[in-house]
């Protein structure tokens, strides 16, 4: 959906004969888009994963959910949300050692409870991998729960979205931040066409700064001051990438997710990333280009992040 709404628009976008669209991974500024762009199709949204004991299937189509729980689901599937500490890379645990629920609307890390219903019959030849995708002494000693790696929320409705995987929220000024809802802020700037954001060390400063590696549309210009507006309108101080690096290409996965470990290892070094760098100035009030003082400055604690 992202590769075609990235097309030029034409008058014949909605003259097709497609209904219904079924898959995972859509973002919600991308979802929007592609309905208003190619007209009403029924978007089906499905969470699992080959490995996984769980499934969810948004059915309703409500824009930004993976899918939506009742008595009967939670019957079959036994899965909980529990607390997750960012710093430390773990569930976090009470004095007896057991992972905690979060409360309605809170993001948590996704766990599914391992039974003869949902059996994990984990990787082939690998007991090691196997093991590693476990949790065990969960909420009860002997128990075992499927660790998709994810963080969700659940609302009052029952309805489940999708927040980020675990490793891909960072922290900031002691704030946690989900890098696909700041994907989701920035993606609503027109000269944007694809971004993808993640956390940089900074040396001096605990946690990471936010980062977006982005590509510009065809036939439009990026705008330092327009983006600075959007992101101090929409997004809290922690969560406004400071760093920005344009590029002309995006490096896929295999499974054509956002790659983002080559783009955390880089950094932002001007004299060793060679795409044009940007820094967040709220005393110009725009993202003017990184240069090698400016970032000499960042490394002596000089210049105020």
């Amino acid at each position: 959906c992202r590769y075609l709404c990235n097309q030029p628009k034409t008058e014949v976008d909605k003259v097709h004969k497609v209904r219904i669209g079924v898959g995972n991974g859509l973002r919600q500024d991308v979802w929007r888009e592609f309905l208003n762009r190619f007209g009403n199709i029924k978007m089906c949204e499905v969470y699992g994963s080959t490995e996984g004991n769980l499934v969810f299937m948004n059915h309703i189509g409500k824009i930004g959910t993976v899918g939506r729980s009742n008595f009967i689901y939670r019957l079959l599937f036994k899965y909980n949300l529990v607390k997750y500490d960012m710093v430390k890379d773990e569930p976090v645990k009470d004095q007896h050692g057991f992972c905690q629920q979060v409360e309605r609307g809170e993001t948590g890390l996704l766990l599914s409870k391992v039974s003869v219903l949902t059996p994990f019959f984990g990787y082939a030849g690998s007991k090691q991998l196997t093991e590693k995708k476990l949790l065990r002494n969960v909420f009860v000693k002997g128990d075992a729960y499927f660790n998709t790696g994810d963080l969700m929320a659940e609302d009052q409705e029952g309805f489940i979205c999708f927040r980020d995987r675990v490793g891909d929220t960072f922290r900031w000024k002691g704030e946690n931040v989900a890098t696909t809802e700041v994907t989701e802020i920035l993606g609503l700037v027109d000269f944007i066409q694809e971004v993808n954001v993640y956390g940089v060390a900074v040396p001096g400063h605990e946690g990471r700064g936010g980062m977006a590696a982005m590509i510009v549309r065809p036939g439009l210009t990026f705008d330092g001051k327009k983006l600075f507006e959007h992101v101090v309108k929409d997004l809290p101080a922690y969560a406004r990438p400071l760093f920005l690096r344009l590029q002309e290409l995006m490096e896929m996965t295999s499974t054509f997710k956002q790659q983002k470990f080559k783009l955390v290892q880089s950094g932002f070094n001007p004299s060793t990333v060679t795409d044009p760098l940007y820094v967040l100035d709220y005393q110009q009030k725009s993202y003017i280009p990184l240069t090698d003082s400016i970032y000499q400055s960042i490394l002596a604690g000089e210049r105020k992040l």
